[in-house]
């Protein structure tokens, strides 16, 4: 799993690894039983104290997406998150109305977008799962 993480967007470390940890469970990117990077592995990976890792983990696990087995390592829980489908279409939304500000910033026109959209998903190139 890779992170991106931006300092200077605001939202706190700890909180962008907690989105990100999410947006995959709810893309199916990282599947129940998949294993996380180490909090000491990923820190030095990412340059950050291992407290912030520390600390989203620990939030996820009380939220239920995340198990750790002490020895052996934090790990994707197979127990559905409560509220799943209602998070995976609060994320899509939130994607959804970034993706149209980022667009009206450039210009581009809903006409334009709807074109856009419908050209994409006509050439096959839009994958739904």
């Amino acid at each position: 799993m890779n992170f991106s993480l931006d300092p200077a967007n605001g939202i706190p470390i700890y909180r962008q690894l907690i989105q990100q940890i999410e947006y995959a469970v709810l893309s199916g990117r990282v599947k129940p039983g998949d294993r996380l990077p180490t909090i000491r592995s990923l820190s030095v990976e990412l340059r950050i104290n291992p407290n912030t890792i520390a600390k989203a983990y620990n939030e996820l696990e009380i939220r239920g997406m995340l198990v750790t087995q002490v020895g052996n390592g934090t790990f994707i829980s197979d127990k559905k998150p409560r509220g799943e489908e209602a998070a995976r279409n609060r994320k899509i939304r939130e994607t959804l109305e970034r993706f149209i500000r980022e667009l009206e910033a450039l210009g581009v026109s809903k006409k334009e977008l709807a074109e856009m959209v419908r050209e994409k998903a006509e050439n096959k190139m839009w994958k739904p799962k």
